[in-house]
């Protein structure tokens, strides 16, 4: 693989790095929700590539991650992030997919530490060529949510070349999952009917391509029927799987399939999707990482695919909103804006 530098990047290598980083776990308004600190920059070793972060984006897990156990102090510092976009400086001894000065975008393991940081380890097998066309921050607004969605659509609902002209719902079509959803999922054919229910978020859901856009502030069923769409072949919940459950039972045609990314602790009444054989499945993108699946390299071949599709110009970045540079408060103002569940798109810190 040809570097993109001339330069090798690695003698330019700090021994220690910036990192963003939360000590507790605190709602965005405690004034420590997030330090800024100091740390050893980490070595690659193995499958590992050691990248320098240019750009992140923020995600709901980020939030969650943050929040989930109120007011409970962490035995060491932990660097939250997940998606990023930089530049490979050094390479562990068993790499084969890139070298030093290779630009890449990625979303890393949920067991590891994270891109709010200078640098950062990331298995090269979940790794993928940044979009030529794109500058960091628009390639780091999608790696979580582009994997996501593709492994959605085309590993659990196992949308194929057969399935052109079907309809697909997409709840919560606004958001950075459903954002870079309705884009793969009208790339592969389909006829793509998105939720959105403010007119910001309607208009936005159409300039990714929704063929069609209900509110989902009023029961979804009669919505449907009033566009003369009263059943549908697929449903990928981004949002709320207990909400939409019932009303996802009602609206999926027989033989239909339904995706949701949301786990949740109570249980499904899953029967009622029994007499229609519809097939349910969940997604979670952190699945390969953390068990380190044998199939783990297909996150880094997806990524590649979706950074040829963007740059033949058949899907675009779901950037909304840069709030900065990447440091404490930035982060605070990023997690703060997708705990308003006002945020369109996706939200990038970029440059240190």
């Amino acid at each position: 693989m040809t570097s993109t530098h001339t330069q090798n990047p690695e003698s330019t290598v700090k021994s220690t790095m910036k990192a963003v980083v939360i000590k507790a776990h605190h709602p965005i308004e405690h004034p420590e929700s997030f330090l800024d600190l100091e740390l050893a920059t980490p070595v690659a070793t193995g499958h590992d590539l050691l990248i320098a972060v240019k750009a992140v984006s923020v995600n709901p897990v980020d939030f969650k991650v943050r929040a989930s156990r109120p007011g409970v102090e962490l035995p060491e510092p932990r660097t939250l992030g997940f998606d990023g976009a930089g530049v490979v400086v050094a390479v562990g001894e068993n790499v084969t997919l890139f070298q030093p000065g290779d630009e890449v975008y990625w979303s890393g393991s949920i067991v590891r530490a994270g891109s709010n940081a200078e640098y950062q380890l990331v298995d090269e097998r979940i790794v993928g060529k940044k979009p030529t066309t794109l500058d960091f921050a628009e390639a780091a607004a999608l790696p979580l949510t582009a994997i996501t969605a593709w492994e959605s659509l085309f590993d659990r609902l196992r949308i194929s070349q057969r399935d052109q002209g079907k309809s697909i719902l997409i709840i919560g079509g606004a958001g950075g999952v459903g954002s870079i959803a309705i884009q793969l999922a009208k790339h592969a054919g389909l006829k793509v009917i998105a939720t959105a229910s403010r007119p910001e978020t309607q208009t936005w859901v159409k300039e990714q391509g929704a063929d069609v856009v209900i509110s989902h502030s009023n029961p979804l069923d009669e919505k449907l029927t009033a566009v003369g769409l009263p059943e549908v072949d697929f449903i990928f919940n981004t949002v709320n799987t207990v909400q939409y459950w019932e009303v996802s039972a009602k609206v999926i045609k027989p033989q239909g399939s339904i995706v949701a990314i949301n786990g949740t602790p109570e249980k499904l009444p899953i029967g009622i999707l029994f007499s229609k054989s519809v097939s349910f499945h969940w997604e979670l993108m952190f699945t390969r990482s953390t068990h380190q699946t044998p199939d783990m390299i297909e996150q880094h071949h997806l990524l590649n695919k979706v950074a040829d599709q963007i740059d033949a110009g058949t899907l675009k970045t779901t950037l909304k909103e840069n709030v900065g540079t990447i440091n404490a408060e930035n982060l605070k103002k990023a997690h703060a804006r997708l705990e308003s569940g006002q945020a369109i798109g996706k939200v990038v810190l970029s440059g240190w």
